[in-house]
């Protein structure tokens, strides 16, 4: 049995959510001293994080990326706050999805049904199967990558995503297959979450000395460029 953690201010919310998520044979937790949040999460290790960005003391873009820099939980944030900027700034600050208030039950279940699995079910990384190319080593038991001696930890999201473009040997991968891969359903996944994995992934390769590491066809979706590796063959 899933555990799940909701840190949510608006009781009638809370409750209505725990409520929802109960029937579906999840044990569900909530947070009621928001001045004890860290020591809570500490305490129940729940296995997915639900969480509003409005809350006393602290808001929720601060335990984002506090609870980020502790674990790989996924995190789901829920919030009024439905501007671009707010979106892209969960995400860039470790959550895994981002849901905008008012929202039906169904789509919440959906969201936290694909964040578990791909975190802890069928759609999890095979961790045997490290990848090499060009000297260019992702490891997915760590969601490293490494190159040229030097190394950087990825999330999940990134890990999958450079993964996937490395995979496809320089060949364009459509934005909606690529959707379809990091959050199981396109339909539900803000176009801007995409362009903000691509981005920090193309920074993490530039830290390593790849520049251009993706190449992007407008409006068609993205691949990774060969020619970035350089002078270093397959092993």
């Amino acid at each position: 049995m899933y555990k799940i953690l909701i840190i949510e201010d608006d009781e009638k919310l809370r409750n209505l959510t725990r409520e929802n998520l109960e029937r579906y044979d999840y044990q569900v937790s909530i947070i009621e001293d928001f001045r004890k949040v860290e020591q809570q999460l500490a305490e129940l290790k729940p296995d997915l994080v639900i969480l509003d960005i409005n809350l006393p003391y602290y808001d929720g873009f601060y335990l984002c990326r506090l609870i980020r820099k502790k674990s790989k939980v996924p995190i789901i944030i829920i919030s009024a706050r439905s501007g671009d900027l707010e979106q892209v700034m969960g995400i860039e600050l470790g959550a895994d999805d981002y849901v905008t208030k008012p929202f039906s039950s169904e789509l919440l279940l959906a969201k936290v049904k694909s964040a578990l699995r791909r975190a802890y079910g069928e759609y999890t990384i095979n961790k045997d199967q490290q990848l090499s190319v060009k000297g260019l080593v992702l490891n997915p038991d760590s969601f490293k990558m490494s190159y040229k001696g030097l190394e950087l930890e990825l999330s999940k999201n990134e890990f999958k995503l450079l993964k996937k473009l490395l995979e496809n040997g320089g060949k364009i991968v459509s934005r909606e297959n690529l959707l379809v891969e990091l959050w199981d359903d396109s339909s539900f996944v803000d176009d801007n979450t995409l362009t903000v994995n691509v981005t920090r992934v193309k920074q993490k390769c530039e830290e390593l000395g790849i520049r251009s590491a993706i190449k992007t066809k407008r409006g068609v979706g993205y691949s990774f460029n060969p020619e970035a590796l350089k002078g270093v063959d397959n092993e």
